[in-house]
């Protein structure tokens, strides 16, 4: 065992076995492990230029007598060894004699350390499991690895981030979470912990994290080195700054995505979307965004618009802009093998490929291969055909659809992208594809770019992506679900996220239970970072099948407007679109400090309250920006709410205007028409 310094790094060696310790910006560190000749040069999310530091390196020799042997004839086991550390701001690593690492904050407090259960001959330490804190063992058979992380668990430890999960817990402490991407599962994984310190897996591999009750522990399936970063900080602020400085922020959102969105599945003709457009506006309700969804093309792959649906889409864009309202259009990375484009795509290399069996990937509405979004080649490719059928038309937004991409089945040892085998890579994906469409409207000269995507990973959010949380159901179960998936998903550094407001599968708008759902999960959708309805909206309309040469057309769902739903709610949720355009200077300086330092514009109550203990706890209220507390209804029936006001402050309820001391739980009135709002200190926002 070697520990050395070499330039302005740690290095320990063992046989073939390298591991780098590396500042990267302040208060942070990067590490690498690599058992080949030369280390891989991925860099994968850490592409950011960082602050320069000058970090403090320290060896020092001890005194490594085995303990056991004690006597004479063994007096060749005493030696000297070299342990070190590397101290870069507020964090420092230690490394011992065994090479083992912890890490400590400017205090000395330690933050965590690796799990080891081998022998530790200074300490006196010996447990026989031979079980080590970081393993690469060869893939036989090829030039991959699997490889293992562990960490030593901590009772006291909470875990927030990691992406966008549907279960129901925000503290991921205890949870086991699958490292991949599945329609409404976005993994993104770095996380924040309560002891002062996060930490990103840079491995974009699929594979496993387990933050168990006895260690924690992190496995890529195949891969070619060990490669995270841990950075400390006093605040959890502090840490997502730090963090969103090394793997890029959101630009400064376009003004029309703080607003309303409206959407469903799906407006099938240029008429039916004009005509609602123009009802919202004669009703002088607020609307900012309309999406154009799926199926508006002549088939996929060909990305274009149906003509004899979509017969002006410049005469329709012109219309649109002049009433205010910003259209979005559907693009999916499915090319159907008649497709215009699939001939030369599967020539150039520009789709994903199958190690083995069929290579078709979906046979939903067609047999389509996914285009490969590692490749540059594709990007630009798939960029050119939306430009010239779609941009140049007058869309500037556009809504990159099945962005994990969605497999059926998930077999990702069957895939193999420009990048490497899937198992190696497939979680970058959806960078790849939100990349080529930010840098092809770049290009172009625009500067106020957005893609609404239906996934996202690890620097995402420097491409303009607005990710929503997917096809999920209409239930209060899965409303609540979706509170912690965007909270989890503002602490992984993904700041805009939106969910489908009522739900996307299953809603029946004739149906009372699901229009109380609706109204609860609109005026929830005021106060996400985006405000945007969408959803299939069941019983499907009984119409015949339709084909227009050849080509099977999807039919839609019932009305999914405001007024859809019945007169009372029409009064409650076109007051909530109201709100929101009260509501809209708090939420542009919300996501400039988005852009300016990472803070999500959704957090858990802890981000802006870390000293209070109990606001650690609280799991169904969060922080909109600094100032407002909002406490949605996630249950059916409820009409009063109580919440917890975090210690310190002053909080005054936006409906009743009763004023309360922070450091209590109190009950507030919650009827159908109120979501429960608690303002911090003397801040005025006139909400009811």
């Amino acid at each position: 065992m070697r520990i050395e310094k070499i330039d302005n790094s740690l290095q320990i060696s063992s046989g073939i076995t390298k591991v780098i310790i590396e500042p990267w910006g302040r208060n942070s560190l990067r590490v690498r492990m690599t058992k080949d000749a030369v280390m891989d040069d991925h860099d994968w999310a850490l592409t950011e230029e960082v602050d320069e530091t000058n970090p403090e390196i320290v060896l020092e020799e001890v005194d490594v007598t085995d303990p056991w042997y004690q006597s004479a004839e063994y007096a060749h086991y005493h030696q000297k060894a070299v342990q070190a550390s590397i101290t870069n701001g507020k964090i420092t690593a230690k490394v011992n004699h065994e090479g083992w690492i912890s890490y400590y904050n400017q205090k000395g407090e330690l933050l965590t350390s690796e799990y080891w259960r081998t022998r530790d001959r200074i300490n006196r330490y010996c447990v026989p499991l031979r079980v080590e804190g970081r393993e690469l063992k060869p893939v036989q058979g090829g030039t991959d690895y699997r490889l293992v992380a562990r960490f030593e668990a901590f009772d006291d430890e909470k875990i927030f981030g990691m992406g966008q999960y549907q279960e129901k817990n925000l503290n991921k402490k205890g949870a086991i979470l699958e490292l991949a991407h599945r329609n409404s599962q976005a993994s993104v994984p770095f996380y924040v912990s309560s002891r002062g310190y996060g930490f990103f897996w840079n491995n974009p591999a699929i594979g496993t994290a387990t933050f168990g009750a006895n260690k924690t522990e992190w496995i890529a399936e195949r891969t070619k080195k060990l490669d995270y970063f841990i950075t400390a900080g006093d605040t959890p602020a502090e840490i997502e700054d730090q963090y969103s400085k090394a793997t890029g922020r959101s630009p400064m959102m376009p003004e029309y995505g703080m607003g309303y969105w409206q959407c469903k599945l799906r407006y099938r003709t240029q008429d039916e979307l004009l005509s609602v457009a123009r009802e919202h506006k004669r009703r002088g309700l607020p609307m900012d965004a309309i999406v154009i969804d799926f199926f508006h093309w002549t088939r996929q792959g060909d990305f274009r618009f149906e003509p004899r649906d979509w017969p002006d889409p410049e005469g329709m864009v012109k219309e649109l802009r002049e009433l205010g309202i910003e259209p979005v259009v559907s693009v999916w990375p499915t090319i159907d093998e008649q497709s215009v484009n699939f001939g030369e795509m599967a020539d150039k290399g520009y789709l994903v490929q199958a190690d083995r069996g069929s290579n078709l990937h979906m046979t939903w509405m067609g047999n389509t291969v996914f285009f490969d979004a590692t490749n540059p080649g594709a990007q630009k490719f798939v960029w050119d055909r939306c430009k010239e059928n779609y941009y140049d038309k007058g869309i500037r937004c556009f809504w990159l659809d099945e962005a994990e991409p969605e497999y059926g089945p998930y077999d990702f040892d069957n895939y193999r992208y420009y990048a490497g085998p899937a198992m190696q890579c497939t979680n970058t994906y959806p960078v790849g594809y939100a990349k080529g469409f930010y840098d092809g409207l770049k290009a172009q000269g625009e500067t106020d770019i957005m893609s609404l995507v239906r996934c996202a990973w690890a620097g995402s959010q420097k491409y303009g992506v607005l990710t929503w949380s997917g096809d999920i159901h209409s239930s209060f179960r899965a409303m609540r679900e979706q509170l912690q998936a965007g909270l989890n998903m503002g602490m992984a550094g993904i700041p805009w996220w939106t969910s489908d407001i009522g739900g996307f599968l299953g809603g029946d708008i004739t149906d009372p239970h699901f229009k109380e759902l609706l109204v609860r999960w609109f005026a929830w959708g005021a106060f996400c970072p985006v405000f945007r309805m969408h959803g299939e909206r069941s019983p499907w309309y009984e119409r015949e099948q339709e084909f227009i040469d050849g080509v099977r057309q999807l039919t839609s769902g019932q009305d999914n407007e405001v007024w859809s739903f019945g007169e009372d709610n029409y009064k409650i949720l076109s007051n909530f679109l109201f709100i929101r355009e009260k509501l809209r200077p708090y939420i542009r300086e919300c996501m400039k400090q988005a852009s300016e330092n990472g803070s999500p514009v959704m957090r858990p109550m802890f981000f802006d309250f870390p000293e209070d203990q109990k606001a650690w706890d609280i799991e169904d209220a969060y922080m909109f920006g600094p100032d407002i507390l909002v406490a949605p209804v996630m249950e059916e029936g409820m009409r009063e709410r109580s919440i917890y006001l975090p210690c310190g402050h002053s909080w005054t309820d936006a409906y009743t205007k009763k004023v309360y001391e922070g450091g209590q739980t109190v009950t507030v009135p919650a009827p159908l028409e109120i979501i429960p709002i608690m303002l911090r200190d003397d801040v005025k926002l006139d909400i009811y």
